[in-house]
């Protein structure tokens, strides 16, 4: 039995006419795909009477009333006039003054129109002319930049829900805030008003006094012992502070640096101890200094009490409590005299 190969069956019916207004929108998004705001630049250009001309010298209208009849505001048609008049300068386009409404002309590409228009009216201020610079310096195009300056609001909610937003807008602000005393008192005080942030900022800051304590050890191969010496450190203790910064500088910045440094703090804090302890005349020294410390301390202290009008608020246990210090003193004295004269005598 021979199988035959039956055709399908083909619709009779013809494909619907192509609507006049589906083809006028096509054309029109093609022409905007291909020259971006130069179609509407365009428009402005052929419509709108430059200044100058008098309403009967030509059938175009004035900005006003092409905003009116557009249904938007007069400044968003300057612009566009504006971006036009400029490219007419460069002579990228033809002035207003050669064009008739409704006549056609070769437009440039569509990227070429962003160096000429201008979104914003506050680009033409000290604000804007600013922010376009800065957008400039960062390889940007100032429109961009202008939107956002003027939409707090939408910088505000890109911060709060994209992390990178918000890490650029942080160092964003670092660099600012270099610049701007203003901004660094107003940036204090919302952080010591804001609990967390305060708590935040002195886990940092310990955590970078720390690291620099390791790191003046390793730079200056100097050791600040307990009693407040400065003495050289043994190489043994610097190369341990060198091999815990060189840890700490390997870490990304978005690492925590708080066991880190601790760490290396406590590691160090203890080298220090050890190596004081291990150099006789340097333990010597600095239980000399922390004599001496203590007694500067205590002489300061009692210089401090005055005993003007004393006898108003003397009371029984002030009297014991001096009597008890001169016993002190005298014990204490005492003590190193016996010491000297021991030291003094022959063996």
């Amino acid at each position: 039995m021979t199988l035959a190969f039956v055709p399908p069956e083909t619709s009779s019916a013809s494909p619907a006419p192509l609507s006049d207004l589906v083809a006028r929108d096509a054309r029109e998004f093609g022409v905007y795909a291909r020259t971006g705001g130069w179609a509407f630049g365009l428009k402005v250009a052929r419509s709108v009477r430059p200044g100058g001309q008098g309403a009967d010298e030509t059938p175009k209208v004035s900005a006003k009333e092409f905003a009116e009849l557009a249904g938007c505001s007069t400044e968003r048609v300057m612009r566009y006039y504006k971006a036009w008049d400029r490219a007419a300068d460069d002579g990228l386009v033809p002035q207003f003054e050669a064009l008739a409404p409704g006549q056609e002309v070769e437009l440039p590409d569509a990227d070429v129109w962003l160096g000429y228009y201008v979104s914003r009216n506050s680009a033409t201020s000290e604000r804007g002319t600013a922010i376009s610079g800065a957008a400039e310096a960062e390889g940007i195009r100032p429109t961009k930049a202008l939107e956002v300056a003027e939409n707090p609001t939408a910088l505000r909610a890109a911060i709060l829900a994209d992390p990178s937003t918000a890490r650029a807008a942080r160092q964003a602000l670092l660099d600012r805030v270099r610049e701007d005393p203003e901004l660094q008192a107003e940036l204090a005080r919302d952080v010591v008003r804001t609990d967390d942030l305060k708590k935040a900022v002195a886990t940092e800051s310990r955590s970078a006094d720390r690291i620099g304590y390791v790191r003046q050890i390793a730079e200056s191969g100097q050791i600040k012992t307990p009693a407040g010496q400065t003495v050289d450190a043994p190489v043994d203790l610097r190369q341990e502070a060198e091999r815990h910064l060189s840890l700490i500088d390997e870490l990304e910045e978005d690492e925590d640096t708080g066991e880190w440094a601790t760490d290396a703090y406590d590691t160090m804090k203890s080298l220090v101890v050890e190596a004081v302890e291990a150099d006789p005349e340097l333990r010597v020294q600095e239980r000399r200094t922390k004599f001496y410390n203590s007694l500067q301390r205590a002489t300061k202290v009692f210089e401090e009490l005055t005993f003007d009008d004393v006898q108003e608020f003397v009371e029984d246990d002030m009297v014991q409590q001096l009597e008890e210090l001169q016993q002190a003193i005298a014990t204490c004295i005492a003590a190193l005299q016996g010491t000297r004269g021991e030291a003094a005598s022959p063996e």
